[in-house]
């Protein structure tokens, strides 16, 4: 069965405070897509990838592709004004059966292990959805104020979101909601479960600068 990454780097990154689009920061004098890319590459041979970007951006997008990658595995299409829109355009190229995993591009340090553990999960039960225990306390905003939450029946979800592809592509058929900010949210919507199956500490969205300080450290082999 085919092996697809969807892998979504649609925004513009405004939380980081930079020219570019935080996908195309540097980070060990590459930008972040590249290290995204080359992972899922190397995590199978047999795998290709579907690249969502901004507009503007697909030309840049190409110069990486171009510069380090076998262009015959990775497609570009154009991203939406959402996530949920982002991740359909990118399943619009997908014509055959398949394993798709959804990524985010910049969730740079994603391992190869992690990705053929969410890859035997979806094959065994149609999901496969990384998700690592919560370090700290958490609340839950109400009218009247907040209420603690027990953290050991709380987890938060990472990516890559592995799905059949007769339960992703039919999922996204459906109207999109606020509600949607994951592939897992859209699943449960269009009425289906999902497996869970354990993350990575290390596998952090880059999403402030200080993040890209930690990338680089974890990239040296010393913990954050």
């Amino acid at each position: 069965m085919k092996k697809i990454a969807v892998i979504v780097a649609g925004g513009t990154g405004t939380r980081m405070g930079a020219g570019l689009p935080k996908q195309f920061l540097l980070l060990k004098n590459k930008p972040l897509l590249y290290y995204t890319i080359d992972t899922f590459l190397r995590a199978y041979d047999d795998l290709d990838i579907v690249l969502v970007l901004p507009e503007v951006y697909t030309d840049m997008g190409q110069e990486i592709i171009d510069a380090y990658f076998d262009k015959d595995r990775v497609r570009i299409t154009i991203g939406g004004i959402s996530r949920f829109e982002s991740v359909k355009n990118g399943l619009q190229l997908v014509d055959d059966e398949a394993i798709i995993f959804v990524h985010d591009a910049v969730r740079c340090l994603v391992s190869p292990e992690l990705i053929r553990r969410c890859y035997e999960q979806a094959v065994e039960t149609g999901s496969a959805v990384p998700v690592v225990p919560s370090s700290d306390s958490v609340r839950l905003l109400t009218e009247d104020g907040s209420d603690a939450l027990d953290r050991e029946n709380v987890v938060l979800v990472q990516t890559p979101q592995v799905f059949h592809s007769k339960l992703l592509i039919p999922a996204f058929s459906i109207e999109q909601k606020g509600k949607f900010t994951d592939e897992a949210s859209v699943v449960e919507a269009f009425g289906m479960k999902v497996s869970l199956v354990e993350g990575e500490k290390n596998n952090i969205k880059i999403t402030h600068p200080i993040d890209l300080v930690i990338a680089e450290q974890l990239l040296n082999g010393n913990p954050a």
